[in-house]
């Protein structure tokens, strides 16, 4: 089975983050139970000091290179990987997308209207290459602007609205989509190291609901047992 994550700046992580995409793959080593891979064409984490994603400076230097695959995007979005998702779905062949993406949109791009269009489109294309494919897609978590504004506040709730229906009208038998929730107990003032990112804890949390719903759903991998 082969796993792609895709996601914005919470999911590419900056240099010395160890990212939720390590801590699921250490749940996928520790639950999955047989041969899988994690594809993307993608490996770097973002650099701070360069403002570009060219670092290869993990928390974990023995975080194995076929493992960080991805195709995440400091300040990238639904409207940036819906026209890319086909190309990069047709060459590395995932049979699970794991998204988390929208929060860069409504904060800096799109409307939650257009935002969740172009979720609609991301589903398209992904499909129109890999007919079969499987996604989890997880909500927006209104990070610290939202505490502070309001339109932004309503946008996100509303985005979330939106995704979850097009969820409904767009899962098959034979391409199923899910939506996780937002993390049980996920605090930004806690899980987060400025608001926005996820520090340790947030890592864990996040890498635990997608576990949790392929688990639970799909039977794929055990229970989330954060590793040290």
């Amino acid at each position: 089975m082969r796993f792609m994550f895709v996601g914005d700046s919470m999911t590419i992580g900056r240099a010395g983050d160890y990212t939720w995409r390590y801590r699921m793959w250490q749940h996928l080593n520790a639950t999955f139970g047989g041969p899988y891979r994690i594809v993307g064409p993608r490996c770097e984490v973002y650099d701070t000091f360069a403002d570009a994603p060219v670092s290869h400076e993990y928390a974990d230097p023995a975080f194995p290179g076929h493992a960080r695959r991805h195709l995440a995007g400091w300040g990238e979005g639904w409207q940036h990987m819906a026209p890319v998702i086909g190309e990069v779905a047709a060459e590395h062949r995932p049979d699970v997308l794991l998204v988390s993406l929208g929060l860069i949109d409504l904060g800096f791009y799109t409307a939650s209207d257009e935002t969740a269009a172009n979720a609609r489109r991301f589903v398209a294309a992904a499909r129109e290459a890999r007919p079969g494919i499987r996604m989890v897609l997880l909500p927006v978590i209104p990070n610290v602007r939202a505490e502070s504004d309001a339109p932004f506040a309503a946008e996100c709730a509303r985005f979330n609205e939106l995704l979850a229906k097009a969820v409904a009208d767009l899962t098959t038998d034979a391409s199923p989509i899910l939506l996780g929730a937002r993390p049980e107990a996920y605090d930004i003032h806690h899980d987060t190291y400025d608001g926005t990112h996820p520090n340790a804890s947030g890592e864990h949390r996040l890498a635990g609901e997608f576990a949790a719903v392929l688990h639970q759903a799909w039977g794929i991998g055990g229970p989330y047992t954060a590793q040290a």
